[in-house]
C-alpha cells in the first residue's frame, strides 16, 4: 500500500488506532496541562470514532502533573521514590482530565494502568489484551499509563513509546501513532543539523535506520527520544502494525497530518501470529545465545535451533524461559523459548543432537529451541 494513502492513517484503512501522546505535549513547563491543545486532540479524536474508528489512547504526563502538585524537584526524577510519589498524585489529575474532555464529546473513558511484567507474561498479556478487546466492544476510549506508582528501574518501560506498540500489539491495532516534538524521523537530528531530511517511508528497520536515531528527549519532561521510537516501531510492525511519528506541536494533530501528510510512516511487517509477535516484542530476556552462520542461515529458513549450531550461551535461565538467539556479529535474529536450562545449554553447544545423552546422563530434547516457540526479529 502506498504511503500517502495512510497518511493520517484514515478510518476506512485502519479499524484500530493506538495514539501516544508525551509528557512535554500534554503538560507545559509550569506543570499544567495544556487543557486547550488537548481539547483539540480529543476533538480529533471524536471525529474520527464518529467514522467509524477505535482509538485506544496512551497517555504520559502523570509524573510532571504529580511533580508541581507535590513541588517536587527535577520533575519529580530526582529518585525513583519521588517519581512514584508524583505519578501516584499526578494519575489522579491526568484521569479527570481526560475523562471530562472525552465526556464533553460524549465519549466514555476508561483507565488502565499496566507494568512491565503486565505484558512480558503471557497470562497477564492476554487478560490486558482481552480487556482491551472488551473496551472497544463497548465503545469506550481506554487511556492507558504505566503504572509508574509501583513500577521500579529494573521493572519497567522507562518510556510510553514501547508500551504503545505492545499495547497496539495486545489490542491487535492495526497501527500506532507517536505525536512527538519532531514531525519524524530524520537523516539527522534536525535540532543541531540544517541538512537533516525527513524520511516519510521506512520499508525494513535496519542498521542504517537505528543509527540515525537520537537518545534526546527536548523538552526534559519525557524519558524517551528516537532510539525508543524506533524500538517501538521494531514492535508494531513485527506485529503486523504500521506505526507513524508525526507533529504534536500544532493544534488538532490528527488533522493536520492527515491534511498536510507530513510525517514518517514504518510499515508493517507480515505478521507472524499473535503468540510469536508477543515474544518478539518483549524487551526482557533472560539469557542469550550465540549462534554460528549455518544456524543463522537455518533459522532464516523456518527450522529449530540445534545444539551444534550454538558457538555460546550468557546468561543464567531456565527451560521455558525467554532468550534472545544473535548472530556471529552480535545482532538479535530471533528470540524463543529455550527446552533448556542455561547450564544444560552451555554442555550441549556446538555438539549434535545424538551426543545429548552422553553429555547429559538422560534422554532428552533433540533442539534448545523448537521453531513453535521462536519469532525472528
Amino acid at each position: 500500500m502506498a504511503t500517502n494513502a495512510l497518511s493520517g492513517f484514515p478510518p476506512a484503512l485502519v479499524r484500530r488506532l493506538v495514539i501516544k501522546i508525551g509528557s512535554a505535549l500534554l503538560v507545559d513547563p509550569a506543570g499544567e496541562v495544556r487543557v486547550d491543545w488537548l481539547r483539540t486532540l480529543v476533538a480529533d479524536v471524536a471525529a474520527r470514532k464518529a467514522a467509524g474508528q477505535q482509538v485506544i489512547i496512551v497517555s504520559s504526563g502523570a509524573i510532571a502533573l504529580g511533580a508541581r502538585r507535590l513541588k517536587l524537584p527535577k520533575g519529580g526524577r530526582g529518585s525513583l521514590e519521588d517519581a512514584q510519589a508524583a505519578a501516584a498524585t499526578g494519575q489522579i489529575a491526568l484521569s479527570q482530565c481526560w475523562a471530562s474532555l472525552l465526556h464533553e464529546k460524549g465519549i466514555t473513558a476508561a483507565q488502565m494502568l499496566v507494568t512491565l511484567d503486565d505484558l512480558e507474561h503471557r497470562r497477564r498479556y492476554l487478560n490486558a489484551s482481552a480487556t482491551l478487546e472488551r473496551l472497544m466492544a463497548l465503545d469506550v476510549v481506554p487511556v492507558v499509563n504505566e503504572n509508574d506508582s509501583v513500577a521500579t528501574a529494573e521493572i519497567r518501560f522507562g518510556d510510553n513509546d514501547r508500551l504503545a506498540a505492545r499495547i497496539g500489539q495486545a489490542a491487535r491495532a492495526d497501527a500506532v501513532v507517536l505525536l512527538s516534538d519532531v514531525d519524524g524521523l530524520y537523516t539527522a537530528n534536525p535540532h543541531a543539523d540544517a541538512n537533516a531530511m525527513l524520511i516519510e517511508r521506512i520499508e525494513r528497520i535496519d542498521a542504517r535506520i537505528a543509527a540515525m536515531a537520537d537518545t534526546g528527549s527536548a523538552s526534559g519532561m519525557g524519558s524517551g527520544g528516537m532510539v525508543s521510537k524506533i524500538q517501538a516501531a521494531q514492535i508494531a510492525t513485527g506485529a503486523g502494525a504500521h506505526l507513524a511519528i508525526i507533529s504534536g506541536k500544532v493544534d488538532a494533530p490528527l488533522s493536520h497530518w492527515a491534511n498536510a501528510g507530513r510525517g514518517s510512516i514504518f510499515l508493517a511487517a507480515e505478521s507472524q501470529g499473535a503468540r510469536k509477535g508477543w515474544l518478539s516484542g518483549r524487551l526482557t530476556v533472560l539469557g542469550r545465545i550465540i549462534v554460528d552462520a549455518g544456524a543463522e542461515a537455518a533459522l532464516g529458513k523456518g527450522n529449530s535451533l540445534l545444539p551444534a549450531g550454538v558457538a555460546q550461551v550468557e546468561g543464567v535461565f531456565a527451560r521455558g524461559d525467554v532468550v534472545d538467539i544473535l548472530n556471529q556479529d552480535g545482532r538479535v535474529i530471533a528470540r524463543g523459548l529455550t527446552e533448556y536450562d542455561s547450564e544444560a545449554a552451555a554442555k550441549i553447544a556446538g555438539r549434535r543432537s545424538e551426543d545429548i545423552p552422553g553429555l547429559l546422563g538422560e534422554m532428552s530434547r533433540t533442539v534448545l529451541v523448537h521453531r513453535d516457540h521462536m519469532a525472528m526479529v
